[in-house]
């Protein structure tokens, strides 16, 4: 497949303070185009119908995906870091243990390698969030279990997660894309799509000289880098983002769909799980090119009308889906994994902390985004990884971590609790606006200033 080579040389170690050497394109070369075609029908300029009725315009989504961000984040506090296999997994306090006490907060950008833990010396049941590129060309990869990377890359350096500097930088990214394309759905901490259809300079090379704008921009505010696709549609420009990590741009036209997207296997797609790529491939069908000579009949009798259907359209590159550049929270959740599977009536003491725990972040959650919600649910995995979830929904809406706490514990108390499990989770749902005051929250009987009676551990 061809692919969209980089708008400069390929970064190399020790060029990452360089503008040039990332991108070649100057800043001032860019000036963008006058604005002008904007659609007159009052047609929304976020909508598939804009770009039909705008003569001149195509429509240009891109999709934008840090490169490795949690490890990226990393490697700006621990440049030494830079080009080794790192991963990034386990709390801070999983992480002294492996550190017989260090604290991870005395470490600096001048610390020496051989004072950061590595796999080798692992020993617990934390699990990777994120790697380094170097890390994943020996197999490690999200999700997967730190003993087992450890197997696969013994050499490779622990940090532990720090997800209010990964917040930060997610912040911090997103901020600079909307000063230059203020259509932006934001998808994930460290992806977004946004539509540069009628933005000045969108159309300018099919969208690269955007896409550029963009990488540099962030390049230069952050030290980060990361990839784009552009293609006329959100699906397109999904897949586009993956053709040339990292540090890439991948353009695709409605032409290329032949060349660039047929050639893929049908798991490329976002919507194709590994059981519907497992059905299509017994199927004889291997990859998108395959999928697009079947008709839409034999698409509904084998998968169904609604996804049979999708799967005929995204076969051939449709996609009508307009950028969601608002949305409010579905759900609130938290969850931990332990360091070992833990027993109610050996371990009341310690599940109890942490089940306090979850609750109180869950409220902070709620309460930092001003919302509550009326159904509560809690989730136990275990320690043969059955999950099992369990929840309520209350007549009115909380955000309270004593009212969350009290709620899930009546969860609890459905749940078999004689086993040992190895995950807690908690969760509220059914989210709606914050708009009682005190007066109005004392009206509803809540008595959020008594502690709150949960006995399923055993507590008085």
């Amino acid at each position: 497949m061809q692919k969209l080579e980089p708008p400069s040389s390929p970064l190399k170690q020790g060029d990452t303070d360089s503008f040039e050497a990332v991108f070649g394109l100057p800043l001032a070369d860019f000036k963008p185009e006058p604005q002008g075609g904007v659609s007159q029908q009052g047609v929304l300029p976020n909508s598939p119908e804009a770009w039909l009725q705008t003569p001149g315009f195509k429509r240009r989504i891109a999709h934008l995906d840090m490169d490795a961000f949690y490890a990226s984040v990393e490697l700006l506090r621990y440049p030494q870091l830079k080009g080794l296999p790192v991963v990034i997994g386990g709390g801070k306090k999983s992480m002294l243990k492996q550190l017989n006490g260090v604290d991870p907060a005395d470490w600096d950008a001048k610390t020496p390698l051989n004072e950061f833990p590595q796999l080798k010396n692992y020993v617990g049941r934390g699990v990777i969030t994120t790697a380094t590129y170097a890390a994943r060309s020996f197999g490690v990869g999200s999700a997967m279990g730190l003993m087992k990377a450890a197997q696969l890359c013994p050499q490779a350096y622990l940090l532990p997660v720090d997800f209010d500097q990964y917040r930060h930088y997610s912040q911090r990214f997103k901020e600079l894309v909307l000063e230059i394309c203020p259509v932006m759905q934001n998808t994930g901490v460290d992806e977004v799509y946004l539509d540069f259809t009628h933005v000045p300079g969108g159309q300018r090379d099919n969208g690269l000289s955007m896409a550029k704008l963009i990488q540099r921009s962030i390049f230069q505010a952050t030290g980060l880098t990361c990839s784009i696709g552009v293609a006329p549609n959100k699906l397109l420009a999904k897949m586009a983002s993956e053709f040339n990590k990292p540090n890439g741009i991948s353009i695709v036209l409605a032409s290329d769909l032949e060349s660039k997207i047929w050639p893929l296997p049908c798991k490329k797609v976002n919507g194709i799980g590994p059981k519907a790529d497992e059905k299509l491939k017994s199927l004889g069908i291997q990859n998108i090119g395959d999928l697009a000579t079947r008709s839409m009949d034999t698409l509904i009798a084998s998968f169904g009308k609604k996804y049979g259907a999708w799967l005929y359209s995204v076969a051939r590159g449709q996609d009508d889906r307009a950028l969601e550049t608002h949305s409010d929270p579905v759900s609130m959740s938290r969850e931990t994994t332990f360091e070992r599977n833990l027993l109610v009536t050996q371990d009341r003491q310690e599940l109890g902390e942490i089940f306090t725990r979850l609750c109180t972040q869950v409220s902070l959650d709620l309460q930092r985004k001003q919302v509550r919600g009326k159904t509560v649910g809690v989730k136990i995995k275990y320690d043969n990884f059955k999950v099992v979830t369990r929840d309520q929904t209350l007549e009115v809406a909380i955000d309270q971590a004593q009212d969350i706490r009290q709620a899930a514990s009546q969860c609890l108390k459905r749940i078999d609790l004689t086993r040992r499990f190895r995950l807690l989770g908690v969760r509220v749902s059914s989210l709606e606006p914050k708009t009682l005051d005190a007066q109005d929250a004392q009206a509803t009987g809540l008595t959020r200033s008594r502690p709150v009676q949960a006995n399923w551990l055993g507590e008085s």
